[in-house]
């Protein structure tokens, strides 16, 4: 009689719902590129992509690549399992990044939890979760 050693599969790690308008944004990622939509008239961005401009109907967008650059805005570290995929990260951190283009992305910071603080600068990379890279944060130099 044998033991097996294996160790179980790890749960799978929660993957976005790819749609039409959001391809770009998870092709770019993919590539290690950070875009996001401008409008044209205004010159705001925005995130999540949309077929139109929250900041004028009427303007027409463009995709730009962003500088990855931003700062945290605010922060939980989360203690409870609400996703199996993240169960060997416990506790964990999601944390709201002001992006230097002038939108917000809601994402993790690969840093100790005890250092993340409110303003800090942080820095985009991308980190292949499943069949995707996602945007995550470090701190910046």
């Amino acid at each position: 009689m044998t033991t097996s050693t294996a160790s179980p599969a790890r749960p799978p790690m929660p993957q976005p719902a790819i749609d039409l308008w959001n391809k770009p944004f998870w092709d770019a990622c993919s590539e290690n590129r950070l875009i996001v939509q401008r409008c044209r008239n205004t010159g705001k961005t925005w995130y999540p992509p949309s077929p139109r401009s929250p900041h004028d109907i009427h303007s027409g967008w463009d995709w730009i690549e962003c500088s990855g650059r931003g700062t945290v805005q605010s922060w939980v570290v989360f203690h409870q399992k609400y996703f199996l995929g993240f169960s060997d990260r416990m506790p964990y951190n999601v944390a709201m990044v002001l992006l230097d283009e002038g939108f917000v992305l809601v994402s993790n910071i690969d840093a100790p939890n005890d250092s993340i603080r409110i303003g800090q600068r942080v820095a985009v990379k991308f980190e292949q979760r499943g069949a995707v890279k996602v945007p995550i944060f470090s701190p910046a130099d």
